[in-house]
């Protein structure tokens, strides 16, 4: 097996049709694999990270597995640490991020990789893998190298919940609770009651995404500003990547972006990524000045039942728990994060005080009156949650 690595954007263009091969062949593939997310996420994103993207081939020459990799400078505990993360991390908008590797090449090809991080440890100080499913071939194979080597190893793990949709809409709906399926028709028939003009539909025309991400925009925007906060899809950063992503996946046929409108005019959205058989929601914004309408749950419950129809079987709601998500029937799930250094250097010795500073703040946490740990944590200015 060959390693090769790409550093500039525009030589993903030759590697494009394999990458998507090998895509096709790996059964855990994702939208966060595509070049149809990466790329547009590179651009809005990476600043002054540098690619570092390995590409394993074997003796045809034909690519078996995948490492897209950035390095970039960061600064913690007062100390500039070098830090190779995977291309999509940094920015909160990727989760499913992994390791792409034709099945029956696992072995082997973390092998390969651990000897190319070895081979270039003068480059780095730590390497992170952060939001790899937690099945993900590659991270079990990556942990196990590393044991065996003596790394240092850091682990942990975030939740995330997965709606398992089933082949029929009336057998998705069965598993719900009874008070959860009476609100999905009864907050149906009171819009549509309330309101002589209301469509659901999904963006299908380039024309008119600019108008729907604007929305989309517009009314996640006006959600937290009730709280006095920003939200997220006030970065010019992120409305430039949505932006390119959306028009990339509308083209390949792999985006849900769905609207709620009353008298022509959206009320509420839902931006997806369609993905063999899983769609993912990534983000939502709805009226606040409808929200007595329950306009979001109507359209949830109506774009899952579309999708039942056309096929989809997951529909992965990403990071977090929350009760929004879990009355859908999903089930919950976790995220692995794996940030590693080689023994008796820098980045070793910066996870182990991370790793003790952290358990120290857990053990203070479930110790402290909670009156006395909310005023630790103003006093230090961190956030200890």
């Amino acid at each position: 097996m060959q390693i090769e690595v790409y550093d500039r954007l525009e030589q993903l263009d030759d590697l494009r049709s394999d990458w998507d091969a090998l895509l096709a062949e790996f059964p855990h593939a994702t939208t966060f694999s595509t070049l149809e997310w990466l790329i547009p996420w590179w651009r809005a994103f990476a600043g002054d990270s540098r690619l570092r993207i390995l590409a394993a081939r074997d003796e045809s020459r034909s690519l078996v597995g995948l490492a897209p990799l950035a390095l970039i400078s960061h600064r913690s505990f007062g100390t500039d640490l070098r830090l190779l993360r995977l291309m999509g991390d940094g920015s909160h908008d990727s989760d499913n991020l992994d390791l792409p590797v034709r099945p029956g090449w696992e072995a082997e090809f973390g092998q390969v990789l651990i000897n190319w991080l070895e081979s270039r440890h003068s480059d780095w100080d730590i390497c992170q893998l952060r939001t790899l499913p937690s099945d993900s071939p590659m991270g079990t194979q990556v942990r196990e190298g590393l044991k065996n080597r003596g790394w240092k190893l850091s682990l942990s793990a975030r939740p995330g919940c997965v709606v398992d949709l089933g082949e029929t809409w009336d057998s998705y709906v069965k598993r719900l609770s009874s008070k959860e399926r009476g609100k999905i028709g009864l907050r149906s028939r009171r819009l549509e009651k309330k309101y002589a003009d209301v469509k659901i539909r999904k963006c299908a025309n380039v024309s008119e995404l600019e108008y729907a991400l604007q929305a989309l925009f517009d009314l996640h925007g006006k959600h937290w500003n009730l709280r006095g906060l920003p939200g997220t899809l006030q970065s010019p950063a992120r409305r430039q990547f949505y932006g390119e992503l959306a028009q990339l996946l509308l083209a390949r046929k792999r985006l849900e972006f769905w609207i709620l409108e009353i008298d022509s005019r959206i009320k509420a959205a839902q931006f997806g990524l369609r993905h063999a058989d899983t769609v993912f929601s990534l983000q939502e914004g709805f009226d606040p000045d409808y929200s007595s309408d329950s306009v979001g749950y109507v359209l949830r419950g109506q774009v899952l039942k579309n999708l039942i129809a056309d096929g989809i079987r997951k529909y992965d709601f990403l990071g977090g728990t929350d009760d929004s998500k879990v009355r859908w029937g999903a089930e919950v799930r976790s995220y692995v994060n794996l940030e590693f250094a080689r023994p008796r250097t820098l980045g070793s010795f910066h996870l182990s005080v991370r790793d003790k500073s952290a358990e120290t703040k857990e053990w203070l946490r479930q110790r402290l009156p909670a009156s006395v740990w909310q005023t630790l944590k103003r006093v230090t200015g961190r956030s200890a949650s």
